[in-house]
């Protein structure tokens, strides 16, 4: 039996049994009550077994009053539920928290919107915003969410009702902020709706699956966004040239298949160090033997580009001739360097207020439509959390918790790839030429 099948079969099992406990507790009466619809994928995405779930979780209790399941995996389905609690208060909780997974009341009622009272924060209940596309309700009618990211607030132009995501760092004074639950719905990522090709994996980590098929299908991705409208983003951390894959990259921004690249003062270092003195840490990459004096190359390179301010100076100027920054600048590749707090320099080029990191990437990646991970857990997890949930995203790490962090931290649409760096690279530069091969 495939698995929209069983997702039916077992979920039909569990209405039946609920829908005979309940009809014996709502002759109880107990309690206030509210009718939500779902509708879409609900079925074969479990979006329905979520909002029962945390309804239940929630304390509350629920009746299907109505079902229509689709009869294909392309028909959508729709569900009426009655949400009943003790409390109002606990109602409203539940409300708040299946709102997220789609669950809109039946009795619909405009957004709330309470105007910001101080810089740099939200009114008290703000609305607290997901990675998945929503709407607000004004004046009767939806309006999208523009700028989509988890962990933000919403805010309403009150000439032109558009709306957006903001972060609360960016709030000002007067601004007018979504507050509350009503009149907010939220569309959750279907199954169905996901592209055939990034379906190579049933689970998030992939750690005993034949690689050279999920790189098949990574290149393919990659093949395919560069055809179309969309950004491919990198983000990599400095394994990428400890490795030395370095020249790897180079091949694939050279080939189109990178518009954006962020990353941090160790990638850029390193990376320019090899360009220099064909090391990375003090290493020579092409022997794997440590250099004389080594461990002071990352320093020299540094203050090297320091002397003549900035990245794309040392390129204009034939400082640096090789590597990826040096590819980044040579095909415009749009590069967001982040700074740490144990960052020895750091370049010119490094951004060191965290504050404005986020801004500039947040304004980066409005038109990523494919993220790579490459080597870079809190960088993967920082990007992880700007991305709406529309953005295809691979994880490529040799430690299986980066991706799960990423997971757990709501990215859900990540799928990730356990292997090491250099490997990887070399047979996805490989499969993408493969591709170019076999389209000419």
């Amino acid at each position: 039996m495939n698995s929209w099948l069983l997702a039916i079969s077992i979920f039909q099992s569990i209405t039946n049994y609920m829908e005979d406990r309940l009809s014996i507790a709502d002759s109880a009466e107990r309690g206030p009550v509210e009718d939500v619809e779902v509708r879409g994928h609900i079925i074969d995405s479990l979006i329905l077994p979520k909002v029962l779930d945390c309804i239940t979780t929630g304390g509350g209790s629920f009746l299907i009053k109505n079902i229509n399941i689709g009869q294909g995996r392309t028909d959508p389905s729709f569900a009426l539920v009655e949400v009943r609690a003790e409390t109002e208060d606990q109602l409203q909780e539940i409300l708040a928290q299946i709102a997220d997974h789609g669950a809109v009341p039946t009795a619909g009622s405009d957004c709330r919107v309470v105007e910001a009272d101080i810089a740099g924060a939200f009114p008290e209940g703000f609305y607290s915003t997901t990675n998945q596309q929503s709407e607000i309700r004004l004046e009767g009618k939806w309006f999208s969410v523009a700028d989509q990211e988890m962990d933000c607030g919403i805010t309403v132009d009150p000439k032109t009702s558009a709306a957006r995501c903001i972060a609360m760092s960016d709030v000002e004074v007067g601004m007018p902020i979504v507050v509350g639950h009503a009149g907010v719905r939220v569309f959750p990522l279907e199954r169905a709706h996901q592209d055939h090709a990034f379906a190579f994996m049933n689970s998030a980590v992939s750690t005993e699956k034949p690689k050279g098929v999920v790189i098949r299908q990574i290149a393919q991705l990659l093949f395919e966004n560069r055809q179309g409208k969309g950004k491919s983003l990198l983000v990599g951390g400095p394994a990428i040239v400890h490795t030395g894959s370095g020249n790897l990259i180079c091949d694939l921004i050279r080939g189109g298949y990178i518009h954006k690249l962020f990353a941090g003062n160790a990638l850029a270092t390193h990376d320019i160090e090899q360009s220099l003195f064909g090391t990375s840490l003090g290493v020579n990459l092409n022997e794997s033997s440590l250099a004389d004096a080594g461990h002071e190359h990352h320093l020299r390179a540094i203050n090297r580009i320091r002397r003549v301010g900035s990245i794309p100076a040392a390129v204009e100027q034939g400082v640096i001739q090789s590597g990826i920054m040096y590819e980044c600048v040579k095909h415009d590749v749009d590069f967001i360097l982040s700074g740490s707090i144990r960052d020895d320099g750091p370049l010119p080029d490094v951004i060191t207020d965290a504050i404005e990191n986020q801004r500039r990437m947040r304004a980066s990646i409005r038109d990523v439509t494919f993220c790579l991970m490459i080597a870079t857990t809190l960088h993967s997890i920082a990007v992880g959390n700007l991305l709406p949930a529309s953005v295809k995203v691979v994880c490529v790490d040799i430690n299986p918790s980066t991706v799960i962090k990423l997971n757990d931290r709501g990215s859900f649409q990540t799928v990730g790839l356990v292997t090491d760096v250099e490997p990887f690279l070399r047979a996805l530069v490989e499969e993408v030429k493969r591709l170019e091969q076999t389209t000419h």
